[in-house]
């Protein structure tokens, strides 16, 4: 595995507060929850980066045996199915099939955001400044695309197909997938490639910059969908990036759209090994184009 603990720890954190939109508190919880466990795997001698249920359950037992209580083990847990699916997402680890159980209680459902809401959320983009188009067009790709934070953070213009209405998105790790650019997100984005993008005078050919024309990270993307979602009206614990992805999945569902077609579009690690495309399938766009909300 690329990459030494203390770094793949670093990124985890990072990942928890600026893709998922944990509180300082579990951020903190999680690490230490982390670091205990690879301290249990160096002297148990065990071999990968995450247990399997089996290393799971003896771990958990190990919490117990320290007299940790039944939620400080439910945490362990919860912290290594993150760990684990961090891991799987960023291409540091391959994909599998085995879902790490809890114990006790079930992890909470995923938050979204209501058609309404993001669209408020939009409208608070409204201004002329480039900040604001810039802004903009960053949460129509944000949502319109379904784009993890980093995915969005590391576009670069040759991934951007405007005659056939594409994105190529590639994550870390190589994956590459491919989503469609329609409606109102391909005509803002069109727009601001072309007029407001110059004028952060950006250095090299990322997509979406700082005022100063550097990329964005993850923590620059955070603060924009908690700046304009907070000017919209929307509690701050419900904003950050993956509530954005999170709600893109649902409302297409709710529209109709099959979780196959959905699966493509996400990328998802749990369908195994990430399919790199050689061309857009015509029906797939079709569907989606039908299906988005701002389509």
């Amino acid at each position: 595995m690329p990459g030494e603990p203390e770094d793949l720890l670093k990124a985890f954190c990072e990942y928890l507060e600026f893709e998922r939109g944990a509180s300082a508190n579990t951020v903190v919880s999680y690490r230490a929850d982390l670091k205990s466990w690879l301290a249990f795997r160096r002297k148990s001698n065990i071999e990968g980066e995450v247990p399997d249920s089996a290393e799971l359950a003896r771990y958990l037992r190990h919490l117990a045996s320290l007299s940790k209580s039944k939620s400080t083990i439910q945490r362990h847990a919860a912290a290594l199915r993150t760990w684990k699916r961090f891991l799987e997402e960023e291409g540091f680890r391959q994909p599998d099939s085995e879902r790490l159980p809890l114990p006790a209680k079930e992890r909470k459902l995923p938050q979204i955001l209501g058609e309404g809401e993001v669209e408020r959320i939009i409208q608070a983009c409204a201004g002329t400044s480039p900040m604001d188009r810039r802004d903009r067009a960053l949460i129509e790709t944000l949502y319109g695309c379904g784009l993890r934070a980093s995915e969005a953070c590391g576009l670069r213009l040759p991934e951007v197909d405007f005659s056939g209405g594409v994105l190529r998105v590639t994550g870390k790790g190589d994956k590459e997938r491919i989503v469609p650019l329609v409606g109102t997100c391909r005509a803002v984005l069109e727009k601001f490639v072309s007029e407001t993008r110059p004028l952060f005078k950006p250095v090299g050919d990322v997509l979406f910059t700082t005022r100063s024309g550097n990329p964005m990270r993850r923590e620059d993307v955070w603060r924009v969908v908690q700046k304009r979602g907070q000017k919209a009206g929307i509690s701050l614990s419900r904003l950050h990036p993956h509530v954005l992805r999170h709600s893109f999945a649902t409302h297409l569902l709710r529209r109709g759209m099959d979780l196959r077609t959905l699966q493509e579009l996400l990328g998802h690690a749990s369908i195994g090994t990430t399919e790199r495309y050689t061309h857009f399938d015509t029906e797939l766009r079709d569907i989606y184009d039908r299906c988005h909300p701002r389509a």
